[in-house]
Formats: C-alpha cells, sequence, structure tokens
C-alpha cells in the first residue's frame, strides 16, 4: 500500500454524535408531526454527523464519472462494441448523455476522467485524463491488472477529490462508463460478498438466455484463473476489477477523509463501494446508496455494505444517473432541516399531551 493511500485511510474517522444529537432535536422542533418526513429526516441527520455539522450544507456538488474499458470484452460479454466507451465520453464532454441532463437539474458539475479507456481520446479542457492504461487485460486469462496499477487507480481517484475540494465540494456522486465492467463488478462481488456468480452477475447491457449463461461462465473463469482472496482487496482489484472501479474506490476514499457524503450510482459504484469498505470499514458511514440497480447482484451489495437505497425505479445505466437523484434528495432533506422553522420560531402551537 502506497504512502499516500495509507495516509488517507488513516484519516478516515467517524459520524459526529454531537452534530447528529443536535440535527436530532431540531427535527424533532420543526413545524411538522415528528417523523412525518420519513427517511429525509433521517438522511439529514446522517449528513450532520458526516460533515460534523448541525445543519450540514449542500450547496456545492459534482459527480464524478469515470470511464476506463475492460479486457475481458474480448470473451464476448457484452452486446456493445468497447468503441462505444470513448464515444460515450465524448457524449459526457457533449452535455448530451442522461446524467449531464440530471446534473444540470440538480446544479451539478460533471467531473469526466479517462481512467483507462481503450482508445486516445482528443483533448478537452473538461476531460480530466488519469490513463492507467489502455483498458485492463482480459481477466479471464489472467489478472486484469498489476498491483502496481490498482494502487496508481486509487491515488487517482484520491487526488482528484483534493482538486475538486479545493474547488468546493459539500457532496460528490460517483459515476461510471466501460463496457464490460458489469463483468468485472460481478466478480469482484462475488469474492466479497462470498455470494454465488450466478446469484450477481446479471444482464448488463442487455444479454439474455444463452449469452447470460456465458457471462457467468466467463466470471467463473476468471475467479478459477486469478483465485483473488477477499481479505486482500487490493488484490481483488487488480485480479479481477477496473481502472474506474479503482479509481471510484479512490475517490469513496478521499472524500470519506474530508468528510464530505459520497452519493453512490448502481452497480459498478457498489463494486468500487466493496473495494473502498475492505481497505477502510469506516468509509460505509460516509457513503449514501442513491438508488438500488435493476442489475442482478445490485441490492446483495447493499445489503453487504449494510446500505438502504433512496431510491427504487428499476434503472441500470450507470454513468451516476442514481447517485444525481439521491444528491436532489439528500440537498432536499439538509435544507429543509436548515430553513423550516421551529414550533417557537414560527409561533406554531405545539400538539397537546391527551391525558
Amino acid at each position: 500500500m502506497s504512502e499516500l493511500l495509507s495516509r488517507v485511510i488513516e484519516k478516515i474517522g467517524s459520524l459526529d454524535g454531537e452534530a447528529m444529537a443536535k440535527a436530532a432535536a431540531r427535527q424533532e422542533q420543526l413545524t411538522k408531526p415528528p417523523g412525518s418526513l420519513g427517511r429525509l429526516e433521517e438522511l439529514s441527520v446522517r449528513l450532520a454527523g458526516i460533515q460534523g455539522k448541525p445543519l450540514p450544507e449542500i450547496k456545492h456538488k459534482a459527480i464524478i464519472t469515470m470511464a476506463g474499458d475492460h479486457g475481458v470484452v474480448a470473451e464476448g460479454v457484452s452486446l456493445w462494441p468497447q468503441e462505444v466507451t470513448a464515444q460515450m465520453v465524448y457524449n459526457f464532454l457533449g452535455g448530451g448523455a442522461a446524467i449531464n441532463v440530471l446534473a444540470r437539474q440538480i446544479g451539478a458539475r460533471v467531473v469526466v476522467v479517462d481512467m483507462g479507456v481503450a482508445a486516445d481520446l482528443e483533448p478537452d479542457a473538461q476531460l480530466l485524463s488519469r490513463k492507467v492504461g489502455r483498458g485492463t487485460a482480459n481477466m479471464a486469462q489472467g489478472p486484469a491488472m498489476t498491483m502496481e496499477q490498482a494502487v496508481q487507480a486509487l491515488e487517482a481517484g484520491i487526488e482528484i477529490v483534493t482538486s475538486e475540494a479545493d474547488r468546493g465540494l459539500d457532496i460528490v456522486g460517483t459515476g461510471d462508463m466501460g463496457i464490460g465492467n458489469t463483468t468485472a463488478s460481478s466478480a469482484i462481488c462475488a469474492v466479497i460478498t462470498g455470494k454465488s456468480v450466478a446469484e450477481v452477475t446479471g444482464r448488463g447491457t442487455g444479454v439474455e438466455g444463452a449469452q447470460l449463461a456465458h457471462k457467468r461462465a466467463v466470471v467463473e473463469k476468471a475467479l478459477a484463473v486469478n483465485k483473488p482472496d477477499a481479505r486482500q482487496p487490493l488484490e481483488v482489484l487488480a485480479k479481477v476489477g477496473g481502472f474506474e472501479i479503482g479509481g471510484l474506490a479512490g475517490v469513496m476514499l478521499a472524500a470519506a477523509a474530508r468528510r464530505i457524503p459520497v452519493v453512490i450510482d448502481g452497480f459498478i459504484s457498489g463494486a468500487a463501494a466493496l473495494i473502498a469498505t475492505s481497505l477502510a470499514p469506516g468509509v460505509g458511514e460516509f457513503l449514501i446508496a442513491g438508488h438500488v440497480s435493476a442489475e442482478a447482484g445490485h441490492r446483495l451489495m447493499l445489503g453487504h455494505l449494510g446500505l438502504k437505497p433512496l431510491l427504487d425505479l428499476d434503472m441500470r445505466l450507470g454513468e451516476g444517473t442514481g447517485a444525481a437523484l439521491g444528491i436532489f434528495l439528500a440537498e432536499a432533506a439538509a435544507r429543509v432541516l436548515a430553513e423550516m422553522p421551529t414550533f417557537a420560531e414560527a409561533g406554531v402551537s405545539e400538539k397537546s399531551e391527551i391525558e
């Protein structure tokens, strides 16, 4: 483990209990029946604990969408050609993808990162190039990457959060793009959760029937060839992961160290969260599940992480779309806590005790 990685992990603390207690006490005094806003109240208290503020603020929002290719596509695990990864990166940069639309709606900036696209992307002022390699190796034939590359991917995520925090960052969402990345994520999920490959490997971009059976067989082969050890998360990332998955895990570690809430997206972000929490269990307290994906295995992932999703909309696009919706709800929760008056402030009578 590198010095940077060790230093960041050491900085990860716990939720601020005093801030949470004050937030919860204020919730009880707002002009509404206690508990009537349900999980929004719970979320506001969680945000207070993460930020260490009785009145959490969410003004500066970013969604970090990382792209990387996967050598395992050579095994025929996806309906879409690998070239789509680069094409979608250009779509992100042009503002035409679903994540761009949702980010504009919630007032978040989209940070697009090339972690390992298997093409030389044209320079763009909006594109961060942190390319670890031109796609991973084929994990069905051997390790997806070296241990050095795994560390490099994690460090890239850490450094990006550091840079974004300097611009102002109250909350961050995670997103992904990469043909073949549900195959890698299924492998990570099976290893770390201990669930069967059949349970955690789903349709991805739309495979079904014989193709889905083949995809599952490829994941089984990758695990048999590499024998990743769940007790060694860096090894799991190196053997069956992806550059963008490692980068997103680094984002989560760095955000937790800075007390910045992280709204995770779907299956790929979930795989990154499994790596991050295996490296530093305390990270889990700083994660918020934006939604539960329709992708097989994501609900199992969230259960393993101890996270309850905010939304269940049968989404499985990735890009950070579920995270964007989660950020909207997080901001709503924080604003209700801060902007809604208490009974005393509004001069509204509280409920009476019935004898």
